[in-house]
C-alpha cells in the first residue's frame, strides 16, 4: 500500500465517496458518504486510533465538550473518523461517553486514503492509519482543513476542537471548565448544582473529604467550586461569580 503525503490539503474538493460499515442495534448498517455530508455542515476530526492516549484523553473529549459551541456556529454534526473496525469504534464511543460525537469506522482505510491521509505506521505495529487532521465540510465539499505537521511521532497542535471553534467564530468563548467538590446529602451542594444547571453550565463533580478539601481549597466546607482553574469558593461565592457573567 502506498504511503500518502500526510500534508495534502484538498480544500475546495469533495470528500471521498465511500461506504462506512457500521453497527446498529446488533446488526450491520452501511452508511454512505452522502448520508453523512449531503446538505449538512459537518465538522470532522480524524485520528490514528481508538483507545490511544492523545485521542482518548484530549482529542475526542474536547470535541464532545465544545459540541454545543460548535453547533451554535451552524454545525449540524461532529464526526470522528479512525481506521478501526465498527466493533472497536462502538466500544470506544461507550468508553468515552461522547454523546455529542458520531464515531465512524474507516476499517479498510478507504476514506483516509481518498483524503490522502493514510499513513504507514507498521513500525509501531499499527499497520496503516489516518493522519491526524480536522476539517469543515459543507454539503460534501471541504471548506477548511487543519492538518498536523508531517513530522515523526503524533503531533497534536492544530486539529483540536478549540482551533476549529476559533475558525468558525473568532469571538467565540469556550465554555467554562467547572469542578464541584461536594458531599452526599449536602443541601448547599444541591443549591450550587441547581444554579449551574439553570445557566446551562456543565460541571464535573467529585466526592470530597476533609483532607482533599483542605489540600485543594484551604477549607473544609462543601461545596468548593473551581472554574477555569480558579478557586471560586462555596455556594454564595458561586452566586456572586455568576451574577457578574
Amino acid at each position: 500500500m502506498k504511503r500518502h503525503d500526510a500534508r495534502k490539503n484538498i480544500e475546495g474538493q469533495r470528500v471521498p465517496d465511500v461506504t462506512f460499515r457500521t453497527r446498529e442495534n446488533g446488526g450491520w448498517k452501511d452508511v454512505k458518504t452522502s448520508d453523512i455530508f449531503a446538505g449538512k455542515r459537518v465538522v470532522v476530526f480524524a485520528l490514528p486510533g481508538a483507545f490511544t492516549p492523545t485521542c482518548s484523553s484530549s482529542h475526542v473529549p474536547r470535541y464532545n465538550e465544545l459540541a454545543p459551541a460548535l453547533r451554535a456556529c451552524g454545525v449540524d454534526d461532529i464526526v470522528c473518523i479512525s481506521v478501526n473496525d465498527a466493533f472497536v469504534m462502538d466500544e470506544w464511543a461507550k468508553d468515552q461517553r461522547a454523546d455529542n460525537v458520531r464515531f465512524l469506522p474507516d476499517g479498510n482505510g478507504e476514506f483516509s486514503a481518498g483524503m490522502g491521509m493514510l499513513v504507514d505506521k507498521r513500525d509501531l505495529g499499527f499497520g496503516h492509519r489516518s493522519w491526524r487532521y480536522s476539517m469543515l465540510v459543507e454539503d460534501g465539499v471541504v471548506k477548511k482543513m487543519f492538518i498536523e505537521r508531517s513530522v515523526e511521532g503524533d503531533p497534536f497542535e492544530v486539529s483540536d476542537a478549540d482551533t476549529m471553534l476559533k475558525y468558525l467564530d473568532p469571538a467565540a468563548e469556550p465554555p467554562h471548565d467547572i469542578l464541584l467538590m461536594g458531599r452526599a446529602g449536602c443541601l448547599f451542594c444541591l443549591k450550587a448544582k441547581d444554579m449551574l444547571k439553570a445557566r446551562g453550565l456543565a460541571y464535573d463533580e467529585i466526592e470530597a473529604n476533609p483532607r482533599r478539601l483542605r489540600a485543594a481549597s484551604g477549607r473544609t466546607t462543601t461545596p468548593q467550586i473551581f472554574i477555569n482553574g480558579q478557586h471560586i469558593g462555596g455556594t454564595d461565592d458561586l452566586a456572586a461569580f455568576l451574577a457578574k457573567e
